[in-house]
């Protein structure tokens, strides 16, 4: 059984930074696509940022280009996300995916993203 545990969240202030993790039991990620998302209250789950098998390819929305990065660790089955500069807008849940399969530029539906984990809140306050 595939599993995606976040963690990291928070309340932070704008201005913060903020760094989630993600660990993922139950297959190797090592060939797998990696991502993010998130979900704010009353907004359709959106893409956040994804990133390769190796690590050389990410994509992020324009909505965070600029100030996230994204990176994994294969030999831990870990991927991560620091945003930086955060802002109210920011505040969502936000959720690790992943799918079994190499990442394509073109994977920012949460369609392209088989497995999910729950989620971690995060809040930023004004």
């Amino acid at each position: 059984q595939v599993q995606l545990t976040e963690s990291g969240g928070g309340l932070v202030q704008a201005g913060d930074s903020l760094s989630l993790a993600c660990i993922v039991s139950g297959r190797s990620i090592a060939r797998d696509a990696m991502g993010w998302f998130r979900q704010a209250p009353g907004k359709e789950r959106e893409f956040v940022a994804a990133i390769s098998l190796s690590g050389t390819g990410t994509y992020f929305a324009d909505s965070v280009k600029g100030r996230s990065t994204i990176s994994r660790d294969n030999d831990k089955n870990m991927v991560f996300l620091r945003i930086d500069d955060l802002k109210p807008e920011d505040t969502a849940v936000y959720y690790c995916v992943n799918d079994p399969q190499a990442l394509r530029p073109e994977m920012r539906s949460s369609r392209d993203f088989e497995f999910w984990g729950r989620g971690t809140q995060v809040t930023v306050s004004s």
